[in-house]
Formats: structure tokens, sequence, C-alpha cells
């Protein structure tokens, strides 16, 4: 099933802006570590922009010189000029270690963000992935992450300066003239009232381009996934369109956030010319009125202080774009942080001295959502040491058993019992690491041979791993490899199904667990690989209480008992021949095998 049609998270049209500020309140919070460091950067971004509100002050009184009746002196403007040289450059280097105290604080914070997110995912419940999709979550890791990470940096440090600058320019102007600078503050009620309007109705669109840039991450993630079955039903086309319409999504959100985003710099930039032209005609009335040339240097230090003052007007208007795309995504992250987790069971330290591996089903009912039940009154008992069959339609429940059996999920009703002991009163991971695994689906990590085969046993000697693929019918194959155990396997790694599956029954060996589950994975490989993959699940299964979801009836005549389920409950329970003398639906499902070819 999709699971890109599954995910509800998406903010759906006409949707309202989420908590915006208890998004920041949290992001402000994770920097609580770098009180120090965003303290130092605080004070060195206000010292540079200090400097250069003072730079202005000092040309005006350089300036004033040149209008001197008494003549200029060419070392007072020396010195004037060397003050102002020495102001910019010590704020360009002040500026320069802010951007630099502020690099390490938006990368720490992102690195924390991403080790929050990881560790989440393991504490998850599987139910959480049933109902999103992988690629939303991998966006919430990278997009959102890098967005909060990269834009944090930015939008701190102009913050800080624009807020010293705001402050500190109508004072530096104030002190040379008081008309002028009522001119100039007009401005600024002006921008930010645009800036409001702007970024009240703007957050929306920034919420929804995040969260249809997480569905389109999502069905690329899906479709190379599935690569190989769109290309075999011919079906590119009919997957371009869809994603044509999804991304198409994107594209409209996203123009319209960047275009109301837009908006607020080129009227900001509007009423600061305005102002700009005022201050000029204003200026030279006075200095005409009042007969007094020397304050043209006035005009020109103001005409100076207007365009200073526009840039953190300016920086306004872009910051709160930028904030709320950091803002949208930081709630996706904190959203997928705030996820409910399965219980914490560290407390639990309930073990089974000896595992014999007895497993009883006592009354268990299950349904993966409340109006849909899916297991009804399950009661079963398997001794230690039995291969345990169990067959039947698809949607049967088969696969469910063993994720109840596996605490992947939580019965609703009723309970299971290793040895006597139900698996409630166990830590799962300890319930886990009684059972190993082989799947159908032959999953192999990046790494070499011995890494993967030391997944559930890390300690795992040299001579166990040898040991267990010699059992396993994969031993031979290894060393004809170049590398032997240490070839490296990737996605790149020419290996066959079949070879995969013998490494994942000796991977299974190795963690030499007391029971064993297996969902029989032979169906598509050729007839010799199929006996070696069998004769290894038989050597696998040897003295271990062992459940197998059977597909090919064929393979397990030898079960000692076979559990034949349709609609969540058992119909039929038996060995081989025991079953096929009751003429019941196991043997029409055995016999139609061999008549259709068909698999269960």
């Amino acid at each position: 099933m999709s699971k890109h049609m599954a995910r509800p998270g998406a903010v759906q049209s006409g949707e309202k802006a989420k908590d915006f500020k208890g998004s920041l309140k949290l992001l402000l919070k994770r920097m609580g570590q770098y009180k120090i460091i965003v303290s130092i950067a605080i004070i060195f971004a206000a010292l540079a922009a200090v400097l250069n509100i003072l730079g202005p002050r000092f040309l005006n009184e350089m300036m004033t010189m040149l209008f001197d009746e008494n003549g200029i002196v060419i070392s007072e403007v020396t010195k004037y000029g060397l003050i102002i040289l020495s102001m910019y450059l010590v704020a360009a280097l002040l500026g320069y270690f802010q951007g630099f105290l502020m690099s390490k604080i938006s990368v720490g914070i992102a690195k924390k963000l991403r080790t929050e997110i990881s560790i989440k995912i393991n504490k998850l419940p599987l139910k959480y992935f049933d109902r999103n999709s992988y690629g939303d979550v991998l966006s919430r890791v990278t997009n959102d992450v890098d967005t909060v990470g990269s834009t944090l940096e930015r939008t701190l440090s102009s913050l800080i300066t624009s807020s010293v600058s705001l402050i500190g320019i109508p004072i530096a102007m104030f002190t040379i003239s008081w008309q002028l600078t009522l001119i100039s503050l007009l401005q600024i009620p002006l921008a930010l009232l645009v800036v409001f309007l702007v970024v009240k109705f703007n957050q929306k669109y920034f919420i929804k381009q995040q969260n249809y840039l997480g569905d389109v991450n999502g069905y690329i993630e899906e479709n190379f996934s599935a690569h190989n079955v769109v290309k075999a039903f011919n079906g590119e086309e009919k997957s371009q369109v869809t994603f044509d319409g999804i991304n198409n999504k994107l594209r409209v959100v996203s123009r319209k956030a960047q275009f109301f985003s837009g908006l607020m710099m080129p009227i900001v930039n509007f009423t600061s010319n305005v102002i700009y032209v005022l201050i000029c005609l204003v200026g030279s009335y006075i200095a005409i009125s009042t007969n007094n040339m020397a304050f043209l240097a006035t005009i020109i230090t103001f005409m100076t202080y207007s365009k200073l003052f526009n840039q953190p007007l300016s920086q306004i208007g872009s910051i709160s774009g930028t904030l709320q795309s950091t803002m949208a995504a930081a709630e996706r992250v904190f959203e997928f942080l705030n996820e409910e987790e399965q219980p914490d069971e560290s407390n639990k330290t309930l073990t089974i001295e000896n595992v014999k591996g007895k497993v009883e089903f006592r009354h268990v009912n299950f349904g993966y959502t409340p109006d849909k039940q899916i297991i009804f009154d399950f009661n079963f008992i398997a001794m230690p040491g039995e291969k345990i069959a169990i067959v039947g339609q698809t949607g049967a429940g088969k696969t469910t058993i063993v994720n109840l059996l596996m605490r992947f999920y939580e019965v609703n009703d009723g309970e299971i019992l290793i040895d006597d002991v139900p698996i409630k009163d166990m830590n799962r991971s300890y319930v886990r690491s009684l059972f190993g695994m082989v799947l159908q689906d032959t999953w192999l990590f990046e790494g070499t041979i011995k890494e993967n085969l030391r997944f559930g046993k890390p300690d795992a000697s040299d001579e166990e791993i040898v040991e267990a693929c010699k059992l396993a019918n994969v031993d031979h194959f290894i060393r004809t490899e170049p590398k032997g155990y240490d070839m490296v396997l990737s996605e790149e790694t020419n290996i066959s199904a079949g070879q995969k599956q013998l490494l994942t029954i000796a991977r299974a060996m190795v963690q030499n667990a007391p029971m064993l589950i297996l969902d029989e994975a032979t169906s598509s490989v050729d007839t010799r690989t199929e006996i070696l993959i069998q004769t290894a699940m038989d050597r696998l299964t040897q003295g271990r209480t062992s459940f197998v979801i059977a597909h090919r009836l064929s393979t397990i005549k030898n079960a000692d008992k076979i559990i034949v389920m349709k609609d969540g409950n058992i119909v039929e329970i038996g060995n081989h021949n025991e079953l096929l003398a009751k003429n019941g639906i196991y043997k029409e499902l055995y016999t139609s095998q061999f008549e259709n070819g068909e698999n269960f």
C-alpha cells in the first residue's frame, strides 16, 4: 500500500497556521546550552552595529570642517578619517567572529535535532509508520532540520544587528538634527505595519510548503524503492502525472509564500526612498532659511543614516519571511518529537533463566485500528522445540500473529506467554532477543559480510560466523569472493536474492536465539537455491521452537503443527497428513497450489 496516500499530517487548504510562538520558544530553549556563546555573539553583533552607527556621526564632524570659515585643518581631517576607518575595520572583525560563533551554534542545534529525531525514531511504535510515509520522516530529518540550522545563523545575527540599529541610529541622528530625525522615523510605523500584516497572513503558506515538500519526498522515495514495479507495468507516465500533481501543489503554495514575502522588501524600500527625498527637501530648506551652509554636511550625514536605517527595516522584512519558513520547519520537527512513544520499560527486569520455548496465546484479540479487529479470541500453545506453521489466505492474520509475538504491537485483550511468563511483564527488547528472524525481505546493511552477520550478536567470534555460514550453505559462496568475509555489501554489490537469503539465515544462526520466526522466501529463487535455503532452514529450526509463515505449503510437510487461519480465526490445527485427511480448507489450499501454482 502506498504510504504516501496515508499521510494525515499534511496541512490542508484553509487550515490555520500552527503555534508560531510555541515553536520559537522550543527552538530558543535548545539554544540554552549555548547561552555563553550566544551572549558573546550578541555582544559582538551589538558592538559591530554601534561602530557602524557611529561612523556617519564622525563623518559628519569631518565634513563640517569643510565649511569652517577658518579653513581646513588637514591633521584634524586625517585624524577623523583614521578613526572612521578603524571603527569600520573593528566592526568588520567583530562581524566575522560573530558569524563564526553563530555558525557553530546553528550547526550544533541542527546536530542535536537530528540526534533527537534518530533517538525518537527508535522509540516510536510501528503504528506511527503505518500512517506516515518514510519520505515524510526523511524530509523532517533532512529538509526541515537543514532549514532550521541554515537560517538560524543568519536570522539571529541579523535580528540582533537590526534591533541595535533601530535603536542606535535614531539616537545618533537626534544628536545632529531633531527635525530631520522625526522625518526619518516616519518609516518605522509604516514598515512595521507591512511586516506585521504579511507575517500574519503568510505563515500558513510556509507551513503548507514544508508539508507538501514532505509529500514530494515521500512519493519520490516510494517510486524509487518500487522502480522495478513501475517499469514492469509501464507506469512511468502515470507516475509522472501523479508526481506533477503533488509537485504542482508545492509550486502553488511556494509561489504564494515567496510572493507575499517578496512584497515586504520593495514596500520598505519605497517608504525609505520617500523619506530620503523628504530629508533632502527639508534639510535644504533649513540650510537656506538659516543661511547655514554647514548644515549641508548634516544633510549628507542624514542621507547616509537614512540609507543605513533602511537596512534594518529591510532586514526585518527579510527576517520575517525567513523566520516563517524556519518556524514552519521547526513546527514539523517538534511535532515529530512530540509524537507518542512506546511506554518506557526500563524498570522491567524480569527474564527467563532457562528458556525452554513454550509459547502460549490466551484469548488474544487485536486490531490495528479500534474500528477494525483482525484477530478474534486466538488460543494456541506451542510446546518447546515444535515447528509451527501458519497458513491462510492473504489477510487472514498470519503476519499479525508474528507482530504480536515480537511485541511490535500490543494485544487489545488476552495475553501471550513464553514459558508461562506474560511477555507484557518483560522488557520488549528482551522479548525480541529471544527470537531469531528470517524475513521474506532480505534486509542487509551496507558494510562487510562479517558486520552484517554480527548484527544480532556483536561479540560473535570469527569461528562462530564461519560455522554458521557453513550450516547455512553460504560459506562456499563467500570464499569465492575476492575479499571473502570482508567483502563490502552495498546497493552496487551484485549478489543474488538466494545468496542474500542464505546470509540472513546465517545471521540468525550467529544470533543463536532460543526461538525462531521464519517468513519463507523461496518463491523467487531457482530450484537448486530453494533446496539450499530449505536445508539451511531445517538446520536452523532444529531443537528450537519456530513459527513459520508458510507460502509454499510443500515446504511445511514436516511441521509439528499447522495452524490454518481465516479472517483472524483458527479454523484448523494439525500436522500435514491430519489436515489432508480432514478434507477441509488446508487440503483445498494445498491442492490449489499444485493445480494453479498459487502461493499463500
